[in-house]
């Protein structure tokens, strides 16, 4: 035996604390009676002697997950009363990133930051990331219509990376106008499932056709999601005045620019008021639990992109 007993008794009167360590080597009767203070001050010692004091920190990994992606030229027009709340599959994994597409599973995961990704063929140009007001399902919040007009997300975007590349910005229905994320925009006979609040927001009672967005339809009923036309329903609409010259504009005076050819039109009267146009890029929509950053500009997407573990220092001048 070396003789120290290093005992680590409870200090009187003090539950669950511990006391110094009692030492029968009368060698060691000094360090028994030293306080804490100088016993940290020993262990640290050498950290003081140096410039720099270094922290090591793990940022944890977290998901994003891809719930949809609309393609505004594919055929498949997701208008507002397509996809959004039919708790079905649409699309193929193999065509994830190219057609329209909407993950039943994500779909119903509980979320608290959404990212929407203009991309060209699976890679980013442009993206904008949001906080929810609160942690739901985007099933839940799609299908939440009556009475609809909700601003879901509060603070404007968190990160917003465009690339230095990207074209056709001037009027994009996501980034040209700022503010903060509306689901099911309705009014009239009008219903908007995605728009911004830095672009025109029509008042429920005026039916002028001026609201754009993704997954948009100017016949149908936008508190219950069924169409009354087959004839104005369309993918993506880019920020525009619909009224532009007009004293009192109603929806017999609009004409609207929609991005590709997905939108609806059986007669000549309605394929001009809904006016086919370049394609800025695919739109898809992320969402996470908690990953806040989104990768930017360049990077290749997935079904699913992590935001890879990482150590950080930190160095602190004393």
């Amino acid at each position: 035996s070396s003789g120290i007993n290093a005992e680590w008794p409870l200090r009187p009167g003090i539950q669950n604390s511990f006391a110094f360590p009692t030492f029968r080597n009368p060698l060691l009767y000094p360090l028994q009676t030293m306080t804490l203070g100088a016993l940290c001050l020993l262990t640290l010692l050498p950290l003081l002697q140096a410039s720099t004091i270094e922290r090591l920190e793990r940022v944890r990994p977290t998901t994003w997950h891809l719930g949809m992606n609309l393609n505004p030229a594919d055929g498949h027009i997701m208008s507002y009363t397509t996809g959004w709340t039919s708790d079905a599959f649409i699309g193929t994994y193999a065509d994830s990133l190219t057609k329209d597409y909407l993950n039943r599973a994500v779909w119903r995961l509980p979320v608290s930051y959404i990212a929407i990704v203009r991309h060209q063929q699976g890679e980013v140009d442009a993206v904008k990331v949001f906080r929810f007001k609160e942690q739901r399902t985007m099933l839940s919040r799609f299908q939440d219509m009556n009475p609809g007009r909700d601003v879901v997300t509060e603070g404007g975007p968190i990160q917003e990376s465009v690339s230095s590349n990207a074209q056709n910005l001037d009027d994009d229905p996501i980034f040209s106008v700022g503010g903060d994320l509306a689901f099911n925009w309705a009014y009239s006979d009008n219903g908007h499932r995605i728009v911004l609040t830095g672009g025109n927001l029509s008042p429920v009672g005026i039916n002028d056709d001026n609201t754009h967005g993704l997954g948009n339809h100017f016949a149908c009923d936008p508190l219950t999601g069924s169409a009354n036309s087959v004839n104005w329903g369309h993918e993506i609409s880019n920020i525009h005045d619909s009224c532009v010259g007009v004293t009192a504009c109603t929806y017999s005076d609009v004409t609207t620019v929609v991005q590709g050819t997905d939108h609806e039109s059986i007669n000549q009267s309605i394929s001009y008021r809904l006016r086919s146009g370049p394609v800025y890029g695919n739109y898809a929509i992320y969402v996470s639990k908690d990953a806040t950053l989104f990768p930017g500009p360049g990077f290749n997407l997935e079904l699913e992109v992590n935001v890879e573990s990482e150590l950080r220092f930190f160095e602190y001048e004393l």
